[in-house]
């Protein structure tokens, strides 16, 4: 059984997105959510409660759940995430470099069919998203 799947049918069905799920040391099980209005603690709480009940329900193995917020340097996975959040700034780190360059900060244009045009201090950068090791937002204050 795929955790993470399982993780992510439980959240959708409560209305949010699944943004993250972490595996750390110690049995501790991190799980990201996200709506368009934002994450308050009852959000939290809401999804902790349901995937406890889930967990023991399945059967899944862990001592510890955290569930909460991206935070606003939220991590950018799917290419619906992209298109979301264009117009915002975004943190790139490629598995391969481009131009001699892993590291790219720039401004989403654009994300479609695997491709995601970023501008960066105005010129504008393809990158296949099949080459993202990373990619956060960017607060901005």
């Amino acid at each position: 059984m795929d955790v993470v799947q399982v993780i992510e049918v439980t959240v959708t069905g409560l209305g949010y997105e699944l943004v993250d799920v972490e595996r750390s040391g110690r049995g501790m099980l991190r799980v990201f959510i996200d709506k368009p209005e934002g994450i308050a603690v009852e959000d939290c709480q809401i999804v902790s409660n349901q995937l406890t009940r889930l967990f023991l329900v399945e059967n899944i193995d862990y001592d510890r759940l955290e569930v909460s917020s991206p935070g606003l340097d939220r991590p950018l996975k799917k290419e619906a995430d992209f298109v979301r959040f264009v117009g915002e700034k975004a943190q790139l780190k490629l598995r391969m470099p481009m131009a001699g360059r892993k590291n790219f900060v720039g401004i989403i244009v654009s994300s479609n069919e695997g491709v995601l045009q970023l501008d960066v201090d105005g010129t504008q950068v393809a990158v296949e998203l099949s080459n993202l090791d990373k990619a956060r937002l960017v607060p901005t204050f």
